[in-house]
Order: structure tokens, then C-alpha cells, then sequence
């Protein structure tokens, strides 16, 4: 995935690197200096853990505007260098997750988590912000195997979705049952649960990560709790954004 996204981003040019995303805010080079930027950070959690906990010190500080900061910082200094940063630390965190004893538990701004979340985490990420891109280039951004990892980390941080917005998670379960591109459907949760949600994979997979509004979407829910969580689902650490507008996406 980090590759086909790369290779759009190269093939767009330098004219492009200044493109607006869906993203309020954000160019092309902003959003490849956010991935960048956690990437790096990512690797400093595996490989430094003590450095890593001054970094969410320093979160701490501006948990609004700390990530937006470091991203800017890196997109400052153009687009040969943060596309070099970028390749450079994808690389060194691409090896280190697969050189980590796969029950380590990883610090990171949310739960802890081990070396196969993280990388599902990264995925997770890497499409989202990739789907920016490729929505302001005009294209798509065709990786449709990230799409069940996608929606399983949007399914496993319903608690956590939860937590963000200062609320309980509800005991009921939810079962999802998703259709894929190719029409495979993909299933998380107890099969005779009440709660239920059905639909798109990519539908859900845009929600979670914010990338849709509600209503844009092709997602039913049945059950109070199932239709409550996918207004505040995310599968993203860190605050809850404000998601995008209706309509906003074609």
C-alpha cells in the first residue's frame, strides 16, 4: 500500500504536492508529512520507549495541535525531503516490527499495543490518509486487501471510540457483517447479537477513520447502540475529530 501511494504521489508531480485535501487545511504534502511524521514516531516508541514517553509529554501539552505541528515542521522543508523522510522511516519501521517479539506491548498515545496491532494500526492510517490524497489528485487509491485489516481495528476500538467521547460503552454487542469489493463478506462479533450493522466494507472503513459522514454512507444499523456507535466510531488514538460534512463526498 505504502507503495502504490507513493508511486501516485510521484507520478502527480511537484505541481501536485500542494493540492488540497478533503482534509480541511491540509495539501498533498501535509498529509504524506503526517504519515512521516507517526511513522517516525512509531519506530521511536518500538526502538526508544523512554524518548517515545517524552513525546506524549509533550503531547500532552497541545493535545489538539501537537501531531499538526510535527507534520508541518517536517512539510516545511519540501517535498524531496519529506518524501525521503517519509520512504526512510516506513523502511526502519517495517523492520523493526517484524524484528519485535510479537507479545511486546508497545507504548503509543492510546493502549499499548503489540507488534501486529501496531502494524494493523498503520495500515489503518496509511489508507486513510492515502484515500485524502488520492480523492484530491482526482483518483483512487486501489488497495482493497487493507480494507478487512481497516475494519477490524474500527470494530476492536468500539470501546475505545466510546472512552474518546466521555461515555460508556454499552454492554451489548454488536455484530458487523460487511461486503467487500470482490463479495466476500467479512464478519466481527458475535453471530446472535441483537445489535447489528451491515453494509459496504469500504463504507465502514471510510466512517471509522472519518472519512464520510453518516448519512454518505450505505451502513444500517439495528439497534439503539449499533446506530450510537457508528456516530462516534473511530479507530484512530487521540481526540475525536470532527469528521467530514454531508455530502462532502461524492
Amino acid at each position: 500500500m505504502n507503495d502504490r501511494l507513493d508511486a501516485l504521489v510521484e507520478q502527480a508531480g511537484p505541481e501536485a504536492w500542494t493540492t488540497a485535501t478533503p482534509a480541511e487545511g491540509w495539501d498533498v504534502g501535509m498529509q504524506i508529512a503526517h504519515l512521516a511524521w507517526t511513522d517516525e514516531v512509531s519506530l521511536t516508541a518500538i526502538t526508544d520507549p523512554d524518548a517515545f514517553q517524552g513525546v506524549v509529554e509533550q503531547a500532552m501539552q497541545d493535545p489538539t495541535g501537537f501531531v499538526d505541528v510535527g507534520a508541518a515542521a517536517i512539510a516545511a522543508t519540501g517535498r524531496d525531503q519529506v518524501l525521503a523522510r517519509w520512504r526512510a522511516a516506513r523502511d526502519g519501521l517495517g523492520r523493526a516490527l517484524a524484528e519485535t517479539d510479537p507479545g511486546t506491548q508497545i507504548p503509543w498515545f492510546g493502549p499499548p499495543m503489540r507488534p501486529r496491532s501496531m502494524a494493523t494500526a498503520r495500515i489503518m492510517e496509511t489508507w486513510a490518509h492515502g484515500t485524502d490524497v488520492a480523492d484530491a489528485l482526482g483518483t483512487t487509491l486501489d488497495v482493497p486487501e487493507a480494507l478487512p485489516h481497516v475494519a477490524r481495528l474500527g470494530y476492536r476500538t468500539r470501546g475505545f471510540s466510546y472512552t474518546m467521547h466521555g461515555r460508556e460503552a454499552p454492554a451489548a454487542e454488536v455484530r458487523v457483517e460487511l461486503v467487500g469489493p470482490d463479495g466476500a463478506v467479512h464478519t466481527f462479533g458475535p453471530d446472535d447479537a441483537p445489535q447489528r450493522v451491515t453494509g459496504s466494507l469500504e463504507d465502514f472503513c471510510l466512517l471509522v477513520t472519518q472519512r464520510v459522514h453518516r448519512a454518505d454512507t450505505d451502513l444500517a444499523a439495528t439497534g439503539a447502540s449499533a446506530e450510537e456507535w457508528l456516530g462516534i466510531a473511530q479507530a484512530f488514538a487521540g481526540l475525536p475529530g470532527d469528521g467530514r460534512e454531508e455530502g462532502s463526498r461524492a
